[in-house]
């Protein structure tokens, strides 16, 4: 009994045979987390670069993306001289006020130069008017507001149904425009654009207002 109690234990060696010290132990723990950062910041950067990506492929397809601009006729149509004939001797001769709406959805203003709009009875011209140049900012509607005389009468026209419109009391005319300009985008960019107004009016003569207005 007494040998037994007095045998030394020894502590158990490392598998490989040398021991692990404190500071081999700290060194690896270290390295192991700049390891975890290294891939952590690669994640981050990857992520980044995907969404820059993203970010420049909507700018690209919106922003940047040139859009032609429309032209319209108001519905907002005021007469202040309508005159007309009758069923055996057809005539007109009628002045309204209307705007001309210029829808620009672009990032960017639309300049436009001056034109002409031509309004028609059928094939028939009937009237103009000059609008003036002018620009329609970024995604906004520019009004522009006009005067135009249009008139004709049995002399005049070849087409037997100025007549039977009378009769009717409806009368149907078309105005037509084109525009030409350019749309500026970042102050640096611009490009020309060419877009046409192709509006068809018609007038309810009894009570001098615009029954319908149909835009193409």
């Amino acid at each position: 009994m007494a040998e037994r109690t007095n045998q030394q234990v020894y502590p158990l060696a490392p598998s490989n045979g040398n021991p692990r010290s404190d500071e081999e132990s700290n060194t690896l723990q270290s390295k192991e987390l700049k390891r975890k950062k290294r891939v952590k910041l690669a994640i981050y950067i990857a992520a980044f670069a995907v969404f820059q990506t993203i970010v420049i492929l909507v700018f690209a397809l919106t922003v940047m993306r040139v859009r032609t601009p429309k032209v319209r006729l108001g519905t907002d149509v005021t007469f202040s001289k309508l005159n007309t004939g009758n069923e055996t001797s057809p005539s007109f001769d009628i002045t309204f006020i209307a705007q001309v709406r210029v829808k620009n959805t672009n990032f960017g203003p639309y300049k436009y130069d001056s034109t002409t709009a031509f309004f028609k009875y059928q094939d028939e011209q009937v009237g103009q008017v000059t609008i003036p140049k002018g620009k329609a900012g970024l995604r906004s509607t520019k009004k522009v507001s006009v005067t135009v005389g249009v008139n004709l009468n049995a002399l005049q026209t070849t087409s037997s149904n100025l007549g039977n419109d009378l009769k009717k009391e409806v009368l149907t005319l078309n105005g037509q425009a084109k525009f030409t300009g350019k749309v500026e985008l970042m102050f640096v960019m611009k490009k020309k654009k060419a877009t046409e107004m192709n509006c068809t009016m018609i007038i309810y003569l009894p009570s001098k207002t615009l029954k319908d207005l149909i835009c193409k």
